[in-house]
């Protein structure tokens, strides 16, 4: 199974397969993958809203940075598991956005985590989300989500 995307009425969802290179020496998911696995998932969520994040920086100088991420790890996933995150948008500040992120396995909740994203320049100061990437978001979640 290739990584794939869709969105549904329950937020985006991003699937993908546990290889080799994911795992540790007993098979077991190592933890600090799971960060790439819902990395790659708010990545596509992004993608799949419309938004080029290269083009939002090279034109624009902005970006998103990952300025907090609390994560709880529930249960192991394990080589050749097929797994399932979904992305749904909690908050929508001005320069700010949050989501939370389940991964899934086999239908079990594995690991939970809540990503604070902030919009930055160059500088790595915040900036304001510009209007049509937050109007972007907002279609993509399917959902009002201004907080």
């Amino acid at each position: 199974m290739s990584e794939r995307a869709a969105a549904s009425a329950g937020g985006h969802r991003f699937r993908l397969r546990v290889y080799w290179e994911d795992t540790d020496a007993a098979g077991i998911v190592y933890y600090a993958n799971y960060l790439r696995f819902i990395e790659r998932a708010r990545s596509d969520f992004v993608r799949r809203a419309g938004i080029d994040q290269w083009a939002l920086l090279t034109a624009e100088g902005l970006s998103f940075q990952v300025r907090r991420c609390e994560i709880d790890y529930r249960k192991p996933a394990r080589l050749d598991d097929e797994l399932e995150v979904e992305t749904t948008i909690q908050r929508l500040g001005g320069a700010s956005l949050e989501m939370a992120q389940v991964v899934r396995g086999a239908g079990r909740e594995l690991v939970r985590a809540l990503v604070r994203l902030a919009c930055v320049d160059g500088g790595g100061q915040p900036r304001r989300i510009p209007g049509p990437v937050r109007q972007a978001l907002r279609n993509h979640a399917g959902q009002e989500t201004e907080g």
